[in-house]
């Protein structure tokens, strides 16, 4: 990659601290950024040798590479290069798994490794430090600190029984009301509600949500997908693999959670007339999936390759739990203790929920894209991103639906399609330079260079090494 600085004045429209310019490599009143790859994230194919101008952190004009230079522009040229819209990360929490079902927040370096991985908005998608995610995403904004857009979740709404120590248990309805309507007012803008929750509880929260433009999402399992989608849910989060509502055990209003359901879901078959009506359902009442692949896949024996760069960025601590962990998903006694097999069923189920996601979306339904950084770790903050992007295309998704979904139909969920999520003129320039054509070969999506927010570029290798060998730790 070559630049041109035919500009040497700095760009004012934000300010930023001493702290975050360390990592911008691209800053000018009016940016031009040539011979590039437009992906624009509609699902169109993408449009070679073309000029980009970024002007007051918006996209001000594109076109091909006769399109007219501004004077005094400073111009970078990326021959080589492709262009996509920022990512726009579904269920991407500040958290991290920290070992026997605590978690721990991550508020110095997830930030700065979404940003990184070319994450330019993300919705926490349950939070369980609310106020710290609140302040972060107030100095975020204040250029005080680097990062993405946020849309905080609020804590999440669980019900009694629930395993996990860092969540409120809601008491009723009543309590569920007063919690939406508290948090709002403390500026979150969605909520996520989880596996304990009762009918009754989440008919008032989603209740209270709407009744102030807010929506809500679930990671459900004592609530069905179809009893959800009645009761008005916006959202439900990971697919398939949280449904509890076709297992011939379950109770209503219980939360099953037994060795059964991984083997009843690796041989689920989605062609039949409970499932097809499931989609349909959803579909119907216009309620969206976020896919949430990484999390699952890490619990796939011999899935996925570790990768160097998760190993150099945890701590000395994460890293060892994480190749603990790994170990102990292919352990043989341990499959045969649950599963009374060898093979883990798990690997079945995890391509069913890639059939499953795929088959929502062609139904028509809004299919959202998210990482999800917990379970047994390893999946971290902008990597995961990625990655959920790359499973997609296995899913059966061609690459350039894969950015689809992970760009426009994120900003389509949250309302913000008219500022960010494709790539044309007046959006905001929320955009991520990655070196080679990831409309071709999706795995070039991990080379990202620059990551431009609000029309200035930072440096993805800077932050990335900013954080080495500390996730895990804060």
């Amino acid at each position: 990659m070559m630049f041109f600085f035919t500009c040497i004045a700095l760009c004012c429209a934000q300010t930023i601290s001493s702290d975050v310019r360390q990592f911008v490599k691209a800053e000018a009143p009016v940016l031009a950024l040539t011979h590039v790859r437009v992906i624009d994230g509609t699902g169109a194919a993408a449009r070679e040798d073309q000029t980009v101008i970024i002007s007051k952190g918006h996209i001000d004009s594109l076109g091909d590479a006769t399109l007219a230079i501004p004077a005094g522009a400073q111009v970078m040229d990326l021959h080589g290069d492709s262009v996509i819209p920022g990512l726009v990360g579904m269920h991407d929490h500040l958290f991290y798994p920290m070992g026997n079902g605590i978690f721990g927040e991550m508020g110095f370096s997830f930030p700065r490794l979404y940003l990184a991985g070319g994450v330019t908005t993300i919705r926490t998608g349950g939070s369980l430090e609310p106020y710290t995610d609140l302040e972060i995403k107030k100095a975020i904004d204040s250029g005080q600190t680097p990062g993405p857009h946020m849309h905080v979740t609020g804590p999440y709404l669980e019900g009694k029984g629930s395993w996990a120590l860092q969540m409120h248990q809601l008491t009723g309805p009543e309590d569920a009301t007063r919690t939406v309507n508290f948090w709002l007012d403390q500026g979150v803008d969605n909520f996520k509600a989880y596996n304990f929750i009762t009918a009754d509880e989440l008919s008032a929260a989603i209740h209270a949500a709407h009744q102030r433009g807010a929506k809500v999402t679930g990671h459900l399992c004592s609530i069905g997908f179809r009893e959800a989608a009645a009761l008005g849910i916006d959202d439900l989060e990971h697919g398939l693999l949280v449904d509890t509502e076709f297992f011939p055990w379950k109770k209503p209003g219980e939360c099953p959670d037994t060795p059964k359901d991984m083997p009843f879901l690796a041989n689920f078959d989605l062609q039949a007339k409970p499932a097809r009506d499931m989609i349909v359902e959803l579909v119907q009442h216009h309620v969206a999936i976020t896919s949430t692949l990484p999390v699952f896949e890490v619990d796939v024996p011999g899935r996925p390759a570790i990768q160097e760069r998760v190993l150099t960025a945890l701590s000395p601590d994460a890293r060892s739990a994480f190749l603990g962990n790994k170990v102990r998903v292919s352990d043989t006694s341990r499959l045969r203790r649950i599963y009374g097999t060898d093979t883990s069923p798990i690997a079945a189920a995890f391509k069913k929920e890639m059939e499953f996601e795929y088959a929502f979306a062609k139904a028509g339904g809004l299919l959202l894209a998210g990482e999800d950084p917990t379970g047994i770790g390893g999946v971290l903050a902008g990597y995961g991103d990625q990655r959920e992007v790359e499973l997609l295309v296995e899913a059966g998704f061609t690459p350039l639906g894969a950015i689809h979904i992970a760009t426009a139909n994120g900003a389509q969920y949250l309302g913000e399609s008219d500022r960010i999520g494709t790539i044309a003129s007046g959006k905001q320039a929320d955009l991520v330079v990655v070196k080679g054509d990831p409309s071709g070969k999706i795995e070039d999506i991990e080379n990202v260079e620059i990551v431009f927010k609000d029309g200035i570029g930072y440096d993805s290798a800077k932050l990335i090494e900013s954080v080495r060998g500390v996730v895990g730790s804060r």
